[in-house]
């Protein structure tokens, strides 16, 4: 027979049983028989028997000592099961019938089929072997299987009609799970069924006559109502759901003004206007004139009709007809909600907000300042003709130099290898050797400026020679000679290249010099609008060129422009561009500041309308997250800007400062402004000719 229990091996307390207690063999034998039958099927069963049976299934196992043995608790689980030998699966065992093997073991060996015994061998062995009648063959594993007293337990009590397992009380009492009372909804949740859906045979039998009889006209519906094309052009509150249901958006006419003192009869004295009265109502304008004029009567019968009756009511006629109303929906929003959430300005330290100290020397405005890339010297160019080095924490003026010109602009070079500063006066560009640095700088820095012969650019057509190099023996520099007034110079971040702008140079405007080479290229031979300011990107070859109206981006390597920005103002008057080079900010002529995200559009991502006149200067900060402004209405303005490297977060723009100090003179203020290149302070240059640093 095949086994379908897997045999638990037993516990060590269960095997000292088994050696220890064989009576209890006995008993359970006496039990079954000696051939494993039951005693009451070959004679009746005695009294003894079955309390014997019963004490081992209802009582608890004990030892010889009197010790009790806790039943091992079966579990659930397959883990616990004894993985049967043969692994043929549901192959039934008469195909191995003829077979030496009965199947094979996990490891794919033959299971050799056992020698079998005859009845009488059994018979012999079984009787020298009290534990026999426990043995059952499996035939599935062709081998003996002795049960243990567990499941010959569990054996016994499915013979007596009883639960496998003594713990198991089936009379316990009933538990509901569910109360029943106040419950709505029914328990089954089974789905809705057909019928319930789809119309039987009598419904439909009573369709078709009732189809029938509309079909013969037996069946007469009321018609429907003829809607009126005209509605009313002035109604009451009354009629305002008819108005609705015509489909006419109804909005209530304002009340004519109510009748007061002045309307009445009988009127008190003061409300009377006297000749003298009326007569000043008759000098007056007809819209300023009073429409009604206060009488006075003795009785309401002596009142005479009103001679404008008719006419007023014709007017407002007519105010209804031709006057369009309109809804108006308002909404109930705090004004302070809609500000948007900044930061506190004292998170955003440091920030310049006082005046510490003041550079003077210049007689004229002060129109361009420069600051040294290691932030030590400041130079200055005024319009009376002199170019000025400034010691930033002293404020002692280091040199000047009286070039006999109006300078419309100074800037150093970005290298600290080489500090040479470039000045635009009139059509010439001085690049000045400003003796800072040792000794081997100093000789570098001649080799650099020096200037055998005249050299001039590329010829352009009929204007000659673009730009033409001379040394200058007096400040033993360099010359540029342009055809035309300059009026900006910017350095590239490595030193060796600068651009000026001419601002009426047409096809001109734009050169472009290299200064170790002695050469001059002009990159644009046709340049759409008159050029204002101009930009090297700090990182990649790219070159900015702002007009009067756009800002056009080119790439110098492919020759091509790549970008167009749309400022959208008036005139532009400067730019400058963030450390990164994906922002640009751009000054206007009308008090507007664009801030451009390069990677987000052409068009600004904030304008801010901040200043009263004309924005001179911008300038964003190498380090810090500052930008700054200033205009002629005498003030500069800081910001906070903070630039992510998370594209998909914008950046944040904060207010921070107005700066005030600067007097006005002809009508100028603040001329320019320039960030200190690794402290966050501003330098200010005014048309007083005076020069302010402003710090935290």
């Amino acid at each position: 027979m095949k086994k379908e229990i897997p045999a638990e091996p037993l516990s060590d307390e269960s095997k000292r049983s088994d050696s220890t207690d064989p009576s209890e063999d006995e008993e359970l034998s006496s039990y079954y028989g000696e051939d494993g039958e039951e005693n009451g099927e070959s004679g009746g069963e005695s009294d003894s028997s079955e309390d014997e049976v019963s004490s081992l299934d209802d009582a608890e196992d004990r030892g010889t000592n009197g010790d009790v043995i806790k039943s091992v608790e079966e579990s659930d689980s397959s883990e616990d099961e004894v993985a049967p030998r043969n692994t043929i699966g549901e192959v039934p065992l008469e195909w191995y019938r003829d077979e030496e093997h009965v199947g094979y073991d996990v490891s794919g060996k033959k299971i050799k089929k056992q020698a079998r015994k005859d009845k009488i061998e059994s018979f012999l062995a079984g009787a020298d072997n009290v534990k026999n009648w426990r043995k059952v063959y499996d035939e599935y594993n062709d081998e003996e299987v002795e049960l243990t007293k567990e499941e010959i337990k569990v054996i016994s009590r499915l013979l007596r009609g009883k639960t496998p397992h003594a713990g198991v009380d089936p009379y316990a009492p009933y538990v509901d799970w569910f109360v029943w009372e106040d419950k709505a909804h029914p328990l089954s949740s089974a789905p809705e069924p057909k019928r319930r859906f789809i119309r039987s045979k009598w419904e439909d039998k009573k369709v078709v006559r009732l189809v029938r009889a509309i079909r013969k006209g037996w069946i007469k519906f009321d018609k429907p109502k003829e809607e009126s094309q005209f509605h009313l052009l002035w109604t009451d509150d009354s009629n305002a759901a008819d108005n609705k249901r015509h489909g006419v958006n109804y909005i209530a006419a304002p009340k004519p003004k109510l009748p007061g003192h002045e309307e009445s009869y009988n009127p008190s004295i003061e409300y009377v206007p006297t000749e003298e009265e009326k007569n000043a109502y008759q000098l007056m304008y007809e819209e300023d004139r009073p429409k009604f004029i206060p009488r006075r009567f003795e009785s309401l019968r002596s009142v005479p009709a009103y001679d404008m009756a008719v006419k007023e009511v014709f007017d407002r006629c007519l105010d209804l007809y031709l006057c369009p109303r309109s809804r108006k929906k308002r909404l109930n929003i705090d004004p302070e909600s809609l500000k948007p959430k900044l930061p506190s300005r004292k998170d955003l330290r440091p920030y310049p907000t006082t005046c510490y100290l003041e550079y003077r020397g210049h007689t004229g405005p002060v129109k361009s300042l420069s600051v040294e890339i290691s932030g030590q010297w400041l130079a200055s160019g005024s319009t009376d003709g002199t170019v000025r080095v400034w010691e930033v924490e002293t404020g002692r003026c280091l040199k000047v130099w009286d070039v006999g010109e109006s300078v419309q602009h100074v800037a150093w070079n970005p290298s600290q290898e080489r500090p040479i500063l470039a000045v635009a006066l009139g059509h010439d560009v001085l690049l000045l050797n400003t003796g800072l640095g040792d000794a081997e700088v100093q000789m570098r820095i001649k080799e650099l400026l020096h200037v055998e012969e005249s050299k001039s650019s590329e010829d352009t057509g009929d204007h000659g020679s673009a730009v033409r190099w001379f040394r200058h023996d007096k400040y033993d520099g360099i010359v540029l000679k342009h055809f035309k007034s300059v009026s900006t110079v910017e350095w590239h971040s490595k030193g060796d290249y600068f651009a000026t702008v001419v601002p009426t140079g047409e096809s001109r405007s734009v050169l472009v010099h290299h200064l170790s080479e002695k050469q001059t290229k002009n990159p644009f031979r046709k340049l759409q609008g008159i050029p204002v300011s101009v930009a090297f990107h700090q990182k990649k070859k790219i070159f900015f060129v702002a007009t009067k109206k756009f800002v056009r981006v080119y790439d110098l390597e492919s020759q091509r422009m790549i970008k167009k920005l749309e400022t959208g103002c008036r005139e532009v008057s400067s730019i400058s561009l963030h450390s990164t080079g994906d922002h640009v900010i751009v000054g206007s002529r009308e008090g507007k500041m664009c801030w451009f995200d390069l990677d987000y559009s052409s068009k600004p991502y904030k304008t801010l309308k901040i200043h009263q006149k004309d924005i001179t200067s911008v300038s964003f900060h190498r380090t810090y997250p500052l930008f700054a402004s200033c205009s002629d209405d005498c003030t500069a303005y800081v910001f906070h800007g903070m630039v992510y490297s998370d594209l998909n977060q914008d950046p944040l723009i904060v207010p921070l400062e107005i700066l005030h100090g600067h007097t006005r003179s002809d009508g100028r203020g603040v001329l320019c402004c320039k960030f200190h290149p690794r402290q966050p302070w501003l330098f200010t240059a005014g048309a007083d000719s005076v020069i302010k640093l402003y710090c935290d």
